[in-house]
């Protein structure tokens, strides 16, 4: 069906009326979109303005929704998207996130995966510790059998969040976690290297201080059966932690929080510790919690002289805090008991999102120490004016119901309306939307390729960079597309060294400086924060130990790492040695022609998961070399099957007139049709780039290519950015995780 944008007089990119368009604005029952970004915004506020009414009987709601309207159409603050999308609707689900308990028997077991499907239906995201779970192999006494296991239970969570489609809007999230000395730990650091598996998780070990200390000093550690608390072995803790290192190098899971400083967190203790984050990391929460979370966009508050603009960003802050407690009592929860809990706690999470725009506004390089100042002194500012907005509002409202016993029940402190009121999180979609860089994230691309709806390609650049570059008369398409090709500045003699010092992308950035930026964060806020740690594709697994080892060093609550060309790729278990090729046979005119087929060859087939199906490729040899592929589309015919075909014959006789399959696969990868795929952990870019991989694969050949770090969306075929934690689309607005 045909995308129609809608109409605006807002100053939307055309990538954001893409994403509202897609996944936010209300649609009819034909599926055309019904609402413009105006209405949206107008039903936001006019629904979270509401509840002023049950505080105070002559509240002006009027003024709370011109205020809140103002809020988002000036991009200055957003709510998360399950706000936006279903404020004022039918639905009503607000909250971004849930955390759902897990106890030791089939019985809670089952619950929780009903929760959850009700969950995503309603378009959230759900986190779990397995770690109550007793191990693989221990008695079951109900039935004189043996346990399997929490990692056998998370393949039921997962099978069920591929069933749920969410409305149509979001993708269901789990976060999965265990302790680190649950006994069934490596089997669960190992969990997702069969990319057949648990798909709808994203995994991270929780590790204690005690193994941590236990690391740093190569000792042993205990694990403990959670069924009875006794310890079943001990293990050397180097060990384990390096199995953890060596499997976020490879694939970027799991990641690691560290529970312990979460919980010296945790704002209310006397409720319970907490065991598990939302997907993405950054909330953790007691059970049945939910949170209610909203970012600041800082790029909007610096002023001419690159200043920051206190006063206004005080009076956003605010309005936010006023916004987001609104939120918890506007909100339907998919279930009481989330209710009950979220309302007894009331957390809030403020954000922010455009930090890499306020640094090149203010001239400051993202990996300086001056950047690390401005994010301590913008986070400690939004920290404290926060609280000082909660304590206001507790005034009128009362304090939050679980006050009594809190770490707020001071003398010091007698109101506070919320239990935490800062979260960095992830800002994908609405970054897209509020024309911002994502979160704190720096620059995924100065320049980039958009995808547009009728298959055309369009240069993008950043328009502070575009701004710079025409001042100081050094703009030209060709250079925006030459960056768009490298991703990078930094090698292009023709910029002047101070741009590129701003202008810097995060493969630009030390893995130690994404660090920095983090804890200087994590110093100013209640809850966690959402970043991806980049490496370079050569960075070895011993960069990556250096890098949680500074993690727990600085006072992070977690780490996300992610290795650029880093996904498991299946190795075929045959691995044929280089041969001296051999060449056709010699036609009469001086011509080569194919040698005849041989009598008898043998071969192996290959599922590729294609944009389009499944795709079967078979590759045969015979004893000289490599002779002949097939292929064949699931039950495709047609033009299709015809054109495969017609591919394969020609690779064919190809290959038995001596053309070397490096020189093949060269000219077959790479090409890309409208329906780009994942297939375990491999982009598939087209039926053709799917043959070339199978058969790289089977002659032991690396596919060059020119973009080693890029990876495409499945929707719409353009480039995606890892950003705190998530595969991101910009263009369209495709999130792995929401």
């Amino acid at each position: 069906m045909h995308l129609e944008l809608p109409r605006t007089s807002l100053p939307l990119s055309h990538n954001a009326l893409v994403v509202l368009a897609k996944r936010y604005l209300k649609k009819d029952e034909l599926g055309q979109v019904v609402e413009t970004p105006e209405d949206m915004f107008s039903r936001v506020a006019r629904a979270i303005s509401k509840p002023d009414k049950k505080y105070d009987k002559n509240a002006n709601l009027k003024k709370t929704e011109r205020r809140f309207y103002e809020l988002m159409t000036s991009f200055k603050f957003m709510p998360n998207s399950p706000t936006l999308m279903n404020a004022g609707r039918v639905l009503g689900q607000l909250s971004a996130c849930f955390v759902l308990p897990i106890e030791d028997s089939i019985e809670s077991i089952f619950e929780a995966v009903k929760h959850t499907a009700m969950i995503h239906k309603s378009g959230g995201g759900t986190g779990f510790s397995f770690s109550r779970i007793r191990p693989e192999g221990d008695l079951v006494k109900t039935t004189h059998g043996v346990a399997s296991g929490p990692i056998s239970f998370m393949t039921i969570f997962d099978v069920a969040t591929e069933t749920i489609k969410q409305g149509g809007t979001r993708r269901g999230a789990n976060m999965g976690i265990l302790r680190i000395d649950h006994p069934d730990i490596e089997k669960f650091i190992t969990c997702k290297k069969d990319m057949e598996k648990l798909n709808n998780f994203n995994i991270s070990v929780a590790l204690t201080e005690e193994f941590m200390e236990a690391v740093k000093n190569s000792e042993s550690y205990p694990l403990i059966n959670p069924r009875n608390g006794k310890e079943v072995r001990r293990l050397p803790a180097q060990q384990i932690f390096n199995e953890i290192v060596e499997s976020a190098w490879e694939s970027g899971e799991p990641g690691i929080i560290f529970l312990d400083r979460i919980n010296r967190s945790n704002p209310t203790p006397h409720l319970g510790e907490i065991e598990s984050t939302n997907p993405c990391g950054e909330q953790p929460l007691l059970p049945y919690e939910s949170c209610n979370l909203g970012s600041i966009n800082l790029g909007k508050f610096v002023k001419e002289d690159g200043s920051i603009d206190w006063d206004d960003l005080k009076g956003v802050i605010w309005d936010a805090v006023h916004f987001l407690d609104n939120v918890i009592d506007a909100n339907k929860f998919p279930l009481k008991e989330i209710e009950k809990m979220t309302k007894k706690t009331r957390k809030i999470g403020l954000g922010v999102m455009g930090f890499a725009d306020m640094l090149i506004a203010m001239k400051i390089p993202y990996n300086s120490p001056e950047a690390v100042d401005v994010a301590k002194k913008v986070m400690a500012f939004i920290d404290k004016e926060s609280k000082k907005a909660s304590m206001e509002l507790a005034k009128v409202r009362g304090n939050f119901p679980a006050y009594k016993g809190s770490i707020y029940d001071t003398p010091e402190t007698p109101y506070m309306r919320n239990a935490t009121t800062t979260t960095i999180a992830p800002t994908g979609t609405i970054s897209i939307i509020a024309g911002a860089s994502s979160g704190i994230e720096p620059l995924f691309a100065i320049s980039f390729i958009r995808k547009v709806l009728d298959g055309s390609e369009l240069v993008e650049s950043h328009p502070m960079f575009v701004k710079i570059m025409k001042e100081r008369g050094l703009f030209s398409n060709e250079l925006m597309e030459e960056i768009a090709q490298k991703g990078s500045i930094q090698d292009m003699d023709e910029i002047p060294e101070e741009i590129k010092n701003i202008f810097v992308t995060s493969q630009d950035v030390s893995p130690e400086d994404h660090i920095a930026i983090q804890a200087a964060f994590q110093e100013h806020t209640d809850n966690a924060v959402s970043k991806t740690i980049n490496f370079p594709n050569e960075a070895t697994v011993d960069d990556v130990k250096k890098a949680y080892m500074l993690a727990w060093q600085k006072g992070l609550k977690g780490l996300t790492i992610y290795r650029y060309g880093s996904r498991p790729v299946q190795v075929l278990n045959l691995k044929k040695e280089e041969k001296k090729r051999t060449k056709g046979e010699e036609a009469p005119n001086g011509k080569i022609a194919p040698r005849p087929r041989p009598r008898k060859t043998h071969g192996i087939t290959e599922r590729v998961r294609t944009g389009c199906g499944n795709l079967y490729v078979t590759i045969n040899w015979d004893d000289r070399d490599f002779c002949e592929v097939f292929a064949q589309m699931g039950k495709a015919g047609g033009c299709a099957a015809c054109q495969i075909e017609a591919e394969t014959r020609l690779i064919s006789l190809a290959l038995r007139s001596g053309v070397t399959p490096k020189a093949i696969i060269k000219q077959l990868s790479g090409i890309r049709c409208p329906s780009p795929s994942w297939d375990d952990g491999k982009q598939i870019l087209s039926c053709p780039d799917g043959v070339a991989k199978v058969l790289a694969e089977a002659a032991n050949i690396t596919i060059e290519s020119n973009e080693p770090n890029v990876m495409t969306c499945p929707d719409c075929g353009s480039v995606l950015e890892l950003e705190e934690g998530c595969m991101l689309c910009r263009s369209c607005g495709f999130s792995k995780c929401s």
